[in-house]
């Protein structure tokens, strides 16, 4: 569900839920079809099945829905991150780093909008401060607590700096291949292991 501070209306009832949910499904859809630059209320209203009345009940502009699509993609990423958590137990923090750009790899390849919006690098939008920041704020409470790390403002810095790294080789990778380089996503983990396996280990 986007953050509350993305909607102009928060929905209350399940029947407008699934109606923001198609909204921004129609919106993933079309951003990889025509692009952010051509993307508009009205052709995702008409996408959606829904009254263009419906879309500006939750936003005011594209940028709006963006900013939702962006903080969704951030709440899948980090519910699929959990699980693989789970699934990988006390793997230490190098099956957490795999975990980590093994599902921002995956989205990157599979996640409708997700090549051009991510959790809202590609174009920035939004209020809530730098979209890397969320993404590190939202690591640091998902990994101090599975790997049993104090999330101080060390901890933060370190996953910042990390984000920051993964973020640019990833979109590099993909910027060289359809479904990313895979020797750059190759040399990314390798910095990202040096760079954690010196501050972590």
């Amino acid at each position: 569900m986007p953050h509350p501070a993305s909607l102009r209306r928060a929905p209350v009832q399940r029947r407008s839920a699934e109606r923001l949910t198609r909204i921004l499904d129609a919106c993933a859809d079309l951003l990889d079809e025509v692009g952010y630059d051509e993307l508009s209320t009205r052709a995702v209203a008409q996408r959606a099945g829904v009254p263009i009345g419906s879309v500006y009940r939750f936003f005011g502009n594209k940028r709006q829905m963006a900013d939702a699509l962006a903080q969704r993609n951030l709440e899948r990423f980090s519910d699929r991150v959990t699980e693989r958590l789970k699934e990988a137990g006390d793997g230490g923090w190098r099956a957490a780093l795999e975990a980590l750009l093994g599902e921002y790899v995956a989205m990157k390849r599979t996640a409708p909008g997700f090549s051009l919006v991510d959790f809202g690098n590609q174009i920035p939008v939004g209020t809530r401060g730098e979209p890397n920041r969320r993404v590190a704020d939202r690591l640091t409470e998902l990994l101090a607590g599975h790997l049993g790390l104090e999330p101080d403002d060390d901890l933060r810095r370190t996953f910042l700096v990390a984000v920051e790294t993964a973020d640019t080789l990833v979109h590099l990778a993909f910027r060289m291949a359809p479904d990313g380089d895979e020797r750059i996503l190759g040399e990314a983990r390798e910095l990202l292991e040096a760079y954690l396996g010196r501050v972590l280990d």
